[in-house]
């Protein structure tokens, strides 16, 4: 029992934790032997690039994402734009038509939006294809900042940066959240500035059209699946920090809990289809990145903090000495943390300090759950929309 208690630990404590110092140390250790790459102001790389967003029922919010896509500081020669608007029942469909340098694909059928993005690539003809959600709002300089990392031949994918823009006085939702991608765009600097990303997230990223890989339709979470099958191939996925998508935290914790457990079953599909990633003999460093990432976070871990609080208290009944009544303490003290933001954020009172632990718990449930789902055959490809706070939130056009 002792040996289980500090082997859940371990690992724990490794995967939210320790791997992230420890990629800190690899990449000081990488830097000291190998200058990392410096992006110089005055470089030109300027392929062709195609912008792709898929909408489901956005009209709400197209038109100013349309501006803010528009808006963009690319030559205009060199940039195309393709919004799908598949299923869509509103007005989303007539307020794209509107405007002429997009061009508009849609299918009165909705059949998920892989489906969607697969028959928008056979239209594409430029060298660099970028994702975005229709959402999310990117900065000026956000494609500039994408196409140079495809200057290195090995990079095949690039993703952005997801920001998520916060009040002053945030709830469960919107400062876990928060937190949460701040602490991830961290982690998915020091993955690239070691060897490469491990996935990319639909708010923000790009591909080489060239290497555009076979998806299945039904896939949960297309735009990792995109990636990594990029990254099987042996390709590199690239981060840039400085080309970001701003967008704002799900409207409630149910409504973020949706979307997590959808992610959760997602990255359960995704660990099953993917072996060339988790095979140490294929791409060693990258599977190690991987494994630590997302492997280890989408599968056991989540199981583990049950396991773990119950040995826990197991060991404290058998008297096996004050560590483990410390450590039962501070366990059930970070868990009355988070009841105690469930409890305020029910009655709208906003503590950051609360909501942070009960984000964290909110995550490993949706896993759980997710995994549930997935090998239920309860989750369905085809995406539902979260919603949002409000949208006049969101830095449009900068």
């Amino acid at each position: 029992m002792i040996f289980f208690f500090w082997f859940c630990l371990a690992l724990i404590a490794y995967t939210f934790v320790g791997y992230g110092l420890l990629l800190y140390i690899f990449v000081r250790l990488k830097e000291f032997f190998v200058k990392p790459r410096l992006w110089e102001a005055g470089e030109r790389y300027v392929p062709e690039v195609t912008l792709i967003v898929a909408a489901y029922n956005e009209e709400a919010i197209i038109e100013e994402k349309l501006k803010n896509s528009l808006a963009i500081d690319y030559p205009q020669d060199k940039l195309h734009f393709i919004f799908i608007t598949d299923g869509s029942t509103d007005r989303t469909l007539q307020i794209v038509q509107q405007f002429e340098m997009v061009t508009l694909m849609h299918d009165a059928a909705r059949r998920g939006k892989m489906a969607a993005i697969k028959r928008a690539m056979q239209v594409v003809s430029s060298e660099i294809t970028v994702f975005t959600d229709a959402n999310t709002f990117l900065n000026k300089e956000a494609i500039r900042n994408l196409v140079r990392h495809y200057r290195t031949p090995k990079v095949g994918a690039v993703a952005g940066e997801k920001r998520i823009a916060l009040r002053g006085s945030a709830d469960a939702s919107a400062a876990g959240e928060g937190f949460y991608w701040k602490y991830e765009s961290w982690l998915k600097r020091l993955d690239y500035a070691f060897y490469s990303n491990v996935g990319a997230a639909g708010e923000l990223f790009s591909i080489r059209t060239a290497l555009f890989p076979y998806v299945e339709e039904d896939t949960i979470i297309d735009d990792h699946m995109i990636a990594m099958r990029i990254a099987e191939k042996g390709y590199i996925i690239g981060y840039e920090p400085e080309a970001y998508a701003s967008e704002v935290a799900s409207e409630n914790t149910a409504e973020e809990l949706k979307r997590k457990i959808r992610i959760a079953a997602g990255g359960m599909q995704s660990i099953l289809r993917l072996p060339i990633a988790a095979n140490p003999f294929k791409y060693p460093m990258f599977c190690f990145q991987y494994i630590s990432h997302r492997v280890l976070r989408w599968t056991i871990v989540p199981f583990l903090l049950i396991i773990f609080l119950l040995l826990n208290i197991l060991l404290v009944i058998q008297g096996q000495g004050m560590f483990y009544v410390v450590g039962l303490f501070f366990q059930l003290g970070f868990y009355l943390l988070a009841l105690i933001g469930m409890a305020m954020e029910r009655v709208s009172l906003k503590v950051k300090a609360f909501f942070i632990p009960y984000y964290f718990c909110l995550m490993n449930y949706a896993v759980i759950v997710g995994i549930y789902r997935y090998f239920s055959g309860r989750q369905s490809a085809i995406w539902e929309k979260s919603k949002r706070k409000s949208d006049l939130m969101l830095p449009h056009h900068k």
